[in-house]
């Protein structure tokens, strides 16, 4: 195991395809949701406790060795909204790619066969970890700052948001994205032998509701 994967994996430049959705900021924005740092922040902290964490639980599942076809049954069941459906598949299908190329992988192989469309994007993430020779914590450290970060960088842009200030948003979430990350594993290291119902369900109706209205837009900035 090398510890440097993870920052290969959490580097912002890996061609995830990552930059080109918002993470239901773009929607949040205008509806007036996100109007600056503070409301940014209370954002990013909604969305961190519900779908971050649902999502890093998925990715440390993952790593940790559970069936990843039971684990992307588990994401549908967990994710309500159609739009974000399609944009989970899309971003694992991607995701896939990238990976592949990177860590090569039987188990990566067998799922993209399985799953020719796209398997959910944490999913996805977690093998690509357990390829890398990372663990669950790793994948969940990455999921969660995933979570936060895509959104905080669409803010930049949609609002002209002083990136610093931006970043102090991240900075100030850290402890949080900590305790997210030990429930996450804490989860998802149990899956393999308690299987998927242990996962959370944490709702964001807001998020789910917003996809669905950002997916029906004419002209956008970002695909979600």
């Amino acid at each position: 195991m090398t510890r440097a994967a993870l920052l290969v994996l959490a580097d912002g430049r890996f061609p995830a395809g990552g930059h080109a959705h918002s993470g239901g900021a773009e929607e949040a924005v205008k509806a007036g949701r996100i109007s600056g740092a503070t409301s940014l922040e209370a954002f990013l902290r909604g969305r961190l406790h519900t779908a971050g964490l649902v999502t890093a639980a998925l990715a440390a599942a993952a790593a940790a060795g559970a069936d990843p076809a039971q684990l992307d049954a588990a994401a549908d069941a967990r994710t309500p909204s159609p739009a974000l459906r399609l944009t989970a598949r899309k971003l694992g299908r991607q995701l896939m790619r990238a990976a592949r190329a990177a860590w090569p992988s039987a188990e990566l192989d067998a799922l993209a066969r399985e799953f020719p469309k796209g398997a959910h994007q944490p999913v996805v993430l977690g093998l690509t970890a357990r390829a890398a020779g990372l663990g669950a914590e790793d994948a969940a450290y990455c999921s969660v700052y995933e979570s936060v970060s895509g959104p905080a960088t669409a803010v930049v842009r949609l609002l002209s948001l002083d990136p610093f200030e931006a970043t102090a948003v991240l900075a100030r979430l850290a402890p949080e994205l900590d305790l997210v990350v030990d429930r996450a594993v804490s989860a998802g290291t149990a899956v393999p032998t308690e299987g998927v119902d242990v996962l959370p369900a944490a709702s964001a109706p807001l998020l789910e509701i917003g996809a669905e209205v950002h997916a029906a837009w004419p002209v956008r900035l970002f695909a979600s």
